[in-house]
């Protein structure tokens, strides 16, 4: 996997939960007694509770602006195969798409790098202490990654923030700039090529189908394989933390 890194979508939305970590002290409860089992539920519950938030505050803003399209905030599961707007059809190519992308972008960004970046303190390192430790954790991060993360995610920067971007400019330009705030929203400065590249095939996704299941199905099977991924390597033995400094 040299010159391709492995990056998690989640980013700054998982952070709240690490962040809320660090708060718990302060409610009493002992971080140190809390099991990785313990953890990875309060990670799950925060971004559980994240989601509802933020997609009720969403949903209460557009409601302003009714009467809005059938094709905005919408999440249709019906014709998945369709050739023209199928979630399925266009999630899988999507998804191919994005992996070919993130591994030409790294590809090309290892070409013209003179030395090794050290790896960013990014949302997948400050995971590893969970992925593998169990089921509970592993589906607690599947759950956070393959659900959760891409529910919100994909509504707030496709469904509300490019879509409200057309009022003004053209669709292109609405996926090029909502793809710039989703490489930002991670505070990963050195992953922002690959991030930005994977929110233009997000955003591509979106303006095809009109359909945030679309965008969903790519975001969502993208990091849960990167954890089931690195669960695999962790059981097999290896060492994940040394691999993804390497990578």
């Amino acid at each position: 996997m040299h010159g391709v890194r492995l990056i998690l979508f989640p980013g700054s939305f998982v952070l709240t939960g690490l962040t809320e970590m660090a708060v718990i002290p302060f409610l009493g409860i002992d971080v140190e007694k809390l099991t990785l089992d313990d953890k990875a539920e309060i990670l799950f519950l925060d971004q559980g509770l994240t989601t509802a938030v933020v997609l009720a505050v969403i949903f209460t803003v557009a409601k302003t602006f009714d009467p809005l399209p059938e094709d905005i905030l919408r999440y249709d599961l019906r014709q998945p195969v369709n050739l023209q707007k199928g979630w399925l059809v266009w999630g899988g190519i999507g998804l191919v798409g994005a992996v070919g992308a993130i591994a030409l972008t790294g590809v090309v960004l290892s070409v013209f790098r003179t030395e090794a970046p050290e790896r960013e303190v990014d949302s997948l390192m400050k995971l590893l202490p969970l992925i593998g430790s169990s089921n509970i954790s592993t589906l607690s991060l599947v759950g956070i990654t393959g659900i959760l993360a891409p529910l919100l995610e994909e509504t707030v920067f496709r469904g509300f923030f490019m879509v409200s971007l057309t009022k003004w400019v053209p669709t292109p330009i609405a996926i090029i700039i909502s793809s710039a705030a989703f490489a930002l929203a991670h505070f990963t400065p050195g992953e922002f090529p690959q991030l930005f590249i994977l929110g233009s095939v997000l955003g591509l996704s979106y303006a095809q189908t009109r359909n945030l299941i679309t965008p969903m199905v790519i975001h969502g099977f993208w990091n849960s394989g990167v954890i089931l991924l690195l669960t695999f390597l962790q059981i097999q033995g290896y060492d994940i933390k040394e691999l993804l400094q390497a990578n």
